[in-house]
């Protein structure tokens, strides 16, 4: 198996040196502010992508996220995933089993793990990982994220109690559903540190970015990241698209399409980096909520970020984002992966509030040719997307899984089998569940009652400074 393993930024920071995984794995953002990047997507032959059939889920994630990693021994790698992937964490031994709501429509259960979110297959996966590598190099990390809803209990619930790791997490205040803050607030660990941001989940995002910017406190603090511009959630992320694709198909000569509820941009970016792989994939359709910034730049061209006082705050909180972070990645691959034309492009994001690529046909006239479609739902299309799910096919689906099944329905082709990733249980976004169906959804039995146990969080401003400083009080080495 050729590895291809070396990265670089978006924005062209490494190039002449690039690094290996284990270093942008706890590094966060590049040193100029982009993301890594590989230098290469692995290609995959006819023969190997069908021996990956009828893999195994533990083995086809070893099979994939082996040719991006470097500096990981093959037998250690394969332990982290075996210990990561297994029926007892994910319910199934499947761990994404794929159910069929119709002919040609499929569901992709990704939300059977400890927090009920897609979130969880990678990282459960960054838990065993962070600690593996930390052990072997006898270092601590603190990592720094923002979290819109599902990421923030992913992470904290994967990261807890693991040895020489701390997580300080951001999230808007009282943007969350219920269900989503007591995920995280109740945590007692003491390596667990919650603060409720005054403000919007892109105010919270800027505030982690300014942090990993300051170089300097970044590297006396040791601040990693978790949240999706870490390129290992990205790569855990790769395995399901193949899972699902070899599920919903007989043979390799077939193609599919998919539809993704979409916020940062990571897990549509996901079966983007499959696709650029050799993943059969027709189409990928990109599923927002009022919230439309990927949607505008899908149908337009351009690309234009939203102040925090212009998100709207929906019933589907988790894609209430308006600066979609890994969208730089794909403006990397649609750049012919130019850094000079990333910077110019993230240069003007941040002095014009945005670009407009719809008359430059040499960038615009290429994002057909990666597959991707986009669509918006509605608070009331959400509604009656849960609605017509439940009485069609006698299956409860979330606000953000119904983004992505209502875009999907509306931009398919109807010429190869749709996938809709399912994001999240019911069971975390009652309020919507109830005007929509008139009842709750069953709950898991270790989740009843969550809201009413003890939280521990510190509200803050959006002052970076502060940040650092509660950061600062935080690192006990």
């Amino acid at each position: 198996m050729v590895q291809s393993a070396k990265y670089v930024s978006t924005r062209g920071a490494d190039a002449n040196e690039p690094k290996s995984f284990c270093d942008i794995l706890l590094a966060g953002l590049a040193t100029d502010g982009g993301l890594y990047v590989p230098q290469a997507y692995p290609s995959l032959t006819t023969d190997e992508l069908a021996e990956m059939r009828m893999l195994s889920y533990p083995a086809l994630a070893c099979n994939i996220i082996s040719r991006f990693v470097d500096d990981i021994a093959a037998e250690d790698l394969r332990n982290i995933i075996n210990k990561t992937y297994r029926e007892e964490v994910f319910g199934s031994a499947e761990i994404t089993p794929l159910a069929n709501l119709a002919p040609g429509l499929h569901l992709l259960k990704c939300s059977n793990g400890p927090t009920l979110a897609f979130k969880d297959v990678a990282m459960q996966w960054l838990g065993h990982l962070f600690e593996y590598v930390l052990a072997r190099d006898e270092l601590e990390l603190n990592i720094l994220g923002a979290t819109s809803g599902d990421t923030g209990s992913a992470a904290e619930h994967a990261m807890k109690s693991k040895q020489g790791v701390r997580v300080f997490m951001l999230s808007p205040k009282g943007k969350l559903s219920p269900f989503q803050a007591a995920q995280m607030f109740s945590i007692q660990d003491t390596n667990i540190h919650n603060f409720a941001v005054e403000g919007v989940f892109d105010d919270c995002q800027d505030m982690v970015k300014a942090v990993s910017n300051d170089l300097s406190f970044k590297a006396q603090y040791r601040i990693g990241a978790v949240n999706s511009i870490n390129w290992g959630r990205i790569v855990a992320q790769v395995v399901y698209y193949f899972k699902a694709y070899f599920a919903a198909t007989t043979n390799n000569s077939e193609k599919v399409s998919f539809s993704v509820p979409s916020g940062n941009f990571g897990n549509v970016l996901a079966g983007h980096v499959a696709r650029m792989m050799g993943l059969p994939i027709r189409q990928l359709i990109v599923a927002t909520n009022e919230n439309d910034v990927l949607d505008e730049f899908f149908h337009t061209g351009v690309y234009r970020p939203r102040q925090s006082s212009d998100t709207q705050h929906t019933s589907s909180p988790s894609m209430d984002i308006s600066k979609a972070s890994n969208f730089e990645r794909f403006l990397f691959d649609l750049a012919w992966r130019d850094p000079a034309v990333v910077r110019e492009l993230m240069q003007k994001v941040d002095s014009e509030g945005g670009f407009d690529l719809s008359a430059c046909d040499q960038l615009w006239g290429r994002v057909p040719a990666f597959g991707f479609v986009s669509a918006k739902s509605t608070h009331q299309d959400r509604l009656a997307t849960i609605r017509m799910v439940h009485q069609k096919y006698g299956v409860d689906i979330d606000p953000h899984t119904a983004d992505g099944i209502k875009a999907g329905l509306q931009r398919h082709d109807g010429s190869v089998p749709l996938i809709c990733l399912e994001t999240a249980l019911p069971a975390k976004f009652e309020a919507t569940m109830a005007e929509a169906l008139g009842h709750n959804p069953p709950r898991p039995e270790k989740y009843i009652g969550i809201e009413a146990l003890p939280q521990r969080f510190v509200v803050l401003t959006t002052s970076v400074d502060k940040l650092k400083e509660v950061i600062a009080k935080g690192c006990q080495f």
